[in-house]
């Protein structure tokens, strides 16, 4: 198989040249466009996901030799997320390259958190599949570099904060609340309440619900410690 020239310009960005191209493609075709000689790409996002968790595992183990689990597990957790792969997809546009059905197509598929998430892991099962683990963890760990080097903030959320301030003081866990939602199909904004045991509350929006939640949480945070 041959790929197009908007592929070989993909591939570039990824930095893998694929001995076997249908690995790419079959990566790369979302369900709504798939057929029973196009299959699409959901058991390669499983796989990917995978070989993302040990990859990204492997690193925050070499980068801390005396953190615990307890420390170990959120930073993991933060950068396998799948709004982390999201971001990483679109960081190497992923999103132009994705083949979508018209109906993916006319609802701003190419820009949806999800589908981006789940491409990002099939094609890291892709390079796997291909050029073995050695090849996946090298792509993995290129990608995802500015994010080992943060991670530890990035693990300590708001919502965490929050729920560590509340448990500190005898309450539960906050409780989130979709409020409402608004905005199309493709581009929806969703309106999110944190709840404190003790009655505080407070509401953000955002394009995603955790980040609704995760403003949310920031916003409360920020009103008791301030």
């Amino acid at each position: 198989m041959k790929l197009s020239a908007e592929l070989r310009a993909f591939t570039a960005r990824l930095g893998h040249d694929f001995s076997d191209p249908a690995l790419l493609v079959r990566a790369l075709t979302h369900s709504s466009l798939s057929s029973d000689t196009r299959p699409d790409n959901q058991r390669m996002e499983f796989l990917g996901d995978r070989v993302l968790n040990l990859v990204i595992a492997e690193a925050v183990l070499e980068r801390d030799a005396a953190a615990t689990e307890g420390q170990l597990a959120p930073r993991l957790n933060a950068l396998v997320r799948k709004e982390t792969c999201a971001e990483i997809a679109r960081e190497i546009d992923i999103g132009a390259v994705l083949k979508l059905g018209k109906s993916e197509q006319m609802t701003g598929g190419r820009r949806k958190a999800a589908l981006l998430g789940d491409a990002m892991e099939a094609v890291i099962a892709a390079v796997y599949l291909d050029g073995g683990f050695t090849a996946a963890r090298d792509l993995v760990r290129r990608l995802w570099s500015a994010r080992l080097d943060t991670v530890e903030a990035d693990a300590r959320d708001a919502k965490t904060a929050l729920q560590e301030w509340a448990q500190a003081r005898g309450q539960t866990p906050p409780s989130y609340s979709e409020i409402a939602r608004s905005g199309p199909d493709h581009a929806p904004v969703f309106t999110v309440e944190v709840r404190l045991q003790s009655g505080e509350t407070e509401r953000a929006e955002a394009p995603a619900k955790r980040r609704a939640e995760q403003a949310a949480a920031e916003a409360l945070l920020s009103r008791l410690t301030g």
